[in-house]
């Protein structure tokens, strides 16, 4: 970066640095992880900063950079669960784990599809739409659709689930 690059640059970050950390307050919940998020999209931007500025919205794309962190961040934690002491022997009911597999294997192909993408692969409806080469309101129609043939072949064997 030149040093008339890195002068737009600096201006940029002192001039919407504050709006940024209330965007990423309001992102994480935590003014900490706010700052850290921040410094990590900053980062992110500097690198990128010729190709950023010339499309003319750098502060949008900054802000795109934090919610996409931001997201990723959360789902990693919220795959993590935290206990007190381990359990001395883990979880397993193969009889309800089957009756699951074998209720989404009955569903028609794109269901299934949608359904493993969305719930077991953690893609979004954006992702799966351009994964699959279909419309985001598909994805969400297929889902529900699936979802509902889910309930309605689960619910034939609650009495495995209760």
């Amino acid at each position: 970066m030149d040093q008339q690059t890195r002068e737009v640059f600096d201006a940029f970050v002192r001039a919407r640095h504050t709006a940024l950390l209330r965007y990423g307050t309001v992102l994480t919940g935590d003014p900490h992880a706010a700052a850290d998020l921040v410094q990590d999209a900053l980062e992110r931007t500097g690198l990128a900063w010729a190709r950023v500025q010339q499309k003319g919205d750098p502060e949008g794309y900054v802000r795109r950079v934090m919610a996409n962190r931001s997201i990723s961040t959360w789902r990693k934690l919220r795959r993590e669960r935290l206990v007190a002491a381990p359990p001395e022997q883990s979880y397993e009911d193969p009889s309800t784990d089957d009756v699951l597999w074998s209720a989404l294997a009955r569903l028609p192909r794109r269901q299934r599809t949608v359904l493993v993408l969305r719930y077991y692969e953690d893609l979004s409806e954006l992702e799966i739409a351009r994964v699959l080469g279909i419309a985001p309101g598909t994805v969400k129609s297929q889902a529900s659709k699936g979802i509902a043939a889910l309930r309605a072949a689960i619910g034939e064997k609650e009495s495995l689930w209760t």
